[in-house]
């Protein structure tokens, strides 16, 4: 059910967070006792295996349901405002750019409903085009969507690109990384499904262990859960990892007069079956150690690696999400009488991945590109989009402009997201046993002042900040064992002094780390 999926997902994350937001999770479903249950065990022994006991009645109630990835995928699927809202909390502004990434990831749900196959076959993605400066967000927007959706998710540098025959990666490699990474996505999904049968087998090693006639095994069991076995050791055998060979690099065959191979990229490699027999290895160690190692064999042994094949194709096809940034630099305007040789290169080696080809991977499996959502961006300072080939315009149809960021831009940068800058400092230096504290004033000098370096010198946007806040921090970082125990006060005044080092580097370009 979406209640298992959800608090399953609660429980995976790292403690004490995870178990805290499966408790709230399973609060607001009438089972708090179930789950509170099984973390406060869990947090007593700092083992993730035992939170994962509150899943057991609700696989149990599964039984044998059919596993269906595509109904997975479904589960976490958010309507256009639910995405915009979550975008919020931790992007500021933007709200055209959000609203189509929104509308985007949201006609893909759509169009996998669609009951017509044929309609449905016909219906691709509507790519993106984000044009704006540098640090206002045009990444971080893509890279919080696919988060959002657990889609597989990969993110290029365009310069990084060449044409065939020039110096640089070839593009059909961005193909390769979004299907590792979708490798990854399914391996973690058959990784949730068979987390429950897994550590019940792993708890059946250690007790087989522990009494191997099965003598007071109950009594074991209990012990073991309550965590006072903890520091008993135990021999035990699990799967040695094998040396993987590096990959031959990939390479493009079918030439120009190859009519039948035109768009079928093929990747070669030299890679042992999985189904080869591998070798073990004896360990001896204390319990709190062996039952995770114990249970990651169990549940390497428990995936189906070829399913695992399959879904990786599937989820990089129907969810695969690729941002190419940069994009305008490998645009020349048409003003320009000396071009760049490899610049429409790059655009032409490109199209033929967004607007559809096959792409043959090393396991022999192929991936079709026409469903996979590109996301290109640049700033687009010299070139304009405009100056981009024909055909490449045309497969961008949604065109997105992101503004720059004002003063009260950088403000709500400050404190708005969950994660801001101010709240990663103050954490850090929590640690340490400073508490350090931003005064609301502070906040608003560090946004002008940030405003006001970005307009004298580059302007970099919100990256600035960064900048910014590291050195008003800088002396109370490096002498933090003189702050034990004491509260930093951050007031305008120190804000102002700090800032006042840093521009006079802006009048020494020699000095200058802005």
């Amino acid at each position: 059910s979406k209640a298992t999926v959800s608090v399953l997902n609660c429980l995976a994350r790292p403690p004490p967070v995870g178990g805290e937001a499966a408790c709230a999770f399973a609060q607001r479903k009438g089972a708090v006792m179930l789950v509170r249950k099984a973390w406060t065990r869990a947090a007593a022994t700092g083992r993730r295996w035992q939170a994962a006991a509150a899943s057991e009645p609700a696989a149990a109630a599964a039984g044998g349901e059919e596993w269906d990835l595509e109904k997975k995928i479904n589960e976490r699927a958010l309507f256009p405002s639910q995405i915009v809202e979550q975008l919020d909390r931790f992007i500021v502004g933007q709200a055209a750019a959000k609203r189509a990434v929104a509308i985007s990831l949201r006609n893909r749900w759509r169009t996998t409903n669609i009951a017509d196959k044929d309609l449905r076959a016909d219906i691709h993605p509507k790519n993106i085009l984000m044009v704006g400066p540098t640090g206002v967000g045009k990444t971080e927007i893509s890279r919080r969507m696919a988060k959002l959706t657990d889609a597989p998710f990969v993110k290029v540098e365009a310069t990084k690109f060449t044409e065939v025959g020039f110096k640089g990666r070839d593009v059909e490699t961005i193909i390769e990384d979004l299907h590792i990474a979708a490798v990854q996505r399914a391996k973690r999904l058959a990784k949730m499904r068979h987390q429950a049968q897994a550590r019940e087998q792993a708890i059946s090693i250690v007790l087989s262990k522990l009494c191997p006639d099965n003598a007071e095994l109950e009594k074991y069991r209990e012990l073991l859960e309550n965590g006072e076995l903890d520091d008993k050791e135990i021999d035990f055998t699990i799967s040695a990892e094998e040396k993987k060979e590096p990959a031959k690099k990939p390479r493009l065959e079918g030439g120009e007069g190859d009519e039948n191979m035109q768009g079928v990229f093929i990747f070669s490699y030299d890679m042992k079956g999985k189904d080869e027999k591998g070798k073990t290895k004896k360990m001896h160690t204390k319990i709190k150690d062996a039952l995770p190692l114990i249970e990651n064999d169990v549940l390497e042994k428990l995936i189906d690696h070829k399913q695992i094949a399959r879904d990786a194709i599937e989820l990089a096809e129907k969810h695969g999400v690729v941002f190419i940034d940069e994009i305008d630099k490998v645009v020349t305007p048409k003003t320009n009488k000396h071009a760049d040789a490899s610049a429409e290169g790059v655009q032409q080696d490109l199209l033929p991945l967004i607007e559809g080809s096959t792409v043959t991977l090393k396991d022999g499996g192929m991936i079709r590109t026409e469903n996979i959502l590109f996301i290109c961006s640049g700033a687009f300072h010299v070139s304009k989009p405009a100056d981009m080939i024909a055909e490449l315009q045309g497969r961008l149809p949604v065109r997105v402009e992101l503004k720059a960021l004002t003063e009260d831009d950088f403000y709500r940068i400050l404190t708005e997201p969950v994660y801001n800058i101010i709240r990663q400092n103050v954490e850090l230096m929590k640690t340490e046993g400073v508490d350090l504290v931003f005064t609301p004033e502070a906040k608003r000098e560090i946004a002008h002042q940030t405003t006001r370096i970005n307009g004298e010198m580059q302007n970099i946007g919100a990256r600035r900040l960064t900048t910014v806040v590291e050195k008003i921090i800088e002396d109370i970082s490096f002498e933090a064992d003189d702050y034990l125990g004491k509260t930093v006060t951050i007031d305008v005044e120190y804000v102002q002094k700090k800032v006042a080092e840093l521009r006079k580097d802006v009048k020494n370009p020699t000095r200058s780390i802005l």
